[in-house]
């Protein structure tokens, strides 16, 4: 009877044959679960549709890291305005104390105040990468909430952020990032350097009550340079100035077209890169 049973199994039975084993994991400790046999299923969020809160409360907590993060950085324009203005104060004091101080100093303090000018702008181009995220969620979602519309005034504005988040870009270039920082801040900074270096040229050493005197108070403490090198370094800082305010375009434009940029429009430089 055995023999049949095996041999309508399909299977032949020998003496020397092992039973078949089955092989089990390890037994679970005293007060520990067993493990579960279903097999491991990886979570899928694309195939199942959001709900409206989960919707809404996704779109908070993006607004939360994104104003944060704007914040940040406007945190640290404010440092490097801080820095300028500073390094300006001790400047001053140093070049106005008693002895014979050179006019260089002042010199000296535009180009500093100007690599500030460089760090600010940079600050300014990453700042405004979240900016431009936080208005575009305040105007599509908080908005039309407030108001208790629940269309949004600009259609696609999520495809948008989305892309951005994907590819962040800077929507504004290096450029038109010095020109907004200049005019805001560091214009006035520059024209105090400007009027405190004319007034030491003419009171220091010596008063000056020619145009001769006034050539011997360039040269006289700095004598291994002609008189006319720091007139030609100031002109340098004023034409740049001046090219800076003609040449470079105002952000004049609408938000959705602040948004649709082109890269030989703006700089396209990807902060992936960075």
């Amino acid at each position: 009877m055995k023999s049949l049973t095996n041999k309508s199994e399909g299977r032949s039975s020998g003496p020397d044959e092992p039973e078949p084993r089955i092989l089990s994991g390890p037994k679970p400790r005293e007060g520990e679960a067993a493990p579960s046999s279903e097999p491991h299923v990886d979570a899928d969020y694309e195939s199942s549709p959001l709900s409206r809160q989960e919707y809404i409360a996704a779109i908070v907590h993006l607004y939360r890291g994104e104003l944060h993060r704007a914040n940040a950085w406007r945190i640290r324009l404010d440092n490097t305005t801080n820095w300028a203005v500073l390094t300006v104060a001790g400047l001053l004091s140093l070049s106005f104390s008693e002895g014979e101080h050179s006019h260089w100093i002042l010199l000296i303090g535009m180009a500093i105040v100007t690599v500030f000018l460089s760090f600010e702008a940079r600050r300014f181009r990453m700042a405004d990468v979240w900016r431009a995220r936080v208005r575009k969620i305040e105007y599509n979602f908080y908005g039309p909430i407030l108001r208790r519309d629940p269309v949004s005034p600009q259609a696609g504005w999520g495809n948008m952020v989305a892309e951005d988040l994907f590819d962040p870009h800077f929507k504004i270039s290096r450029s038109v990032a010095f020109r907004i920082r200049f005019t805001r801040n560091y214009w006035a900074i520059y024209l105090i350097l400007l009027f405190a270096w004319c007034m030491h040229v003419v009171m220091r050493p010596d008063p000056a009550q020619s145009l001769e005197d006034l050539m011997v108070n360039l040269s006289k403490q700095t004598p291994l340079l002609p008189w006319w090198t720091p007139v030609a370094y100031v002109g340098v800082f004023v034409v740049a100035i001046i090219a800076l305010l003609t040449l470079t375009p105002r952000i004049a434009f609408q938000e959705m077209d602040y948004w649709k940029y082109e890269p030989d429009e703006h700089s396209g430089e990807s902060l992936i890169d960075l």
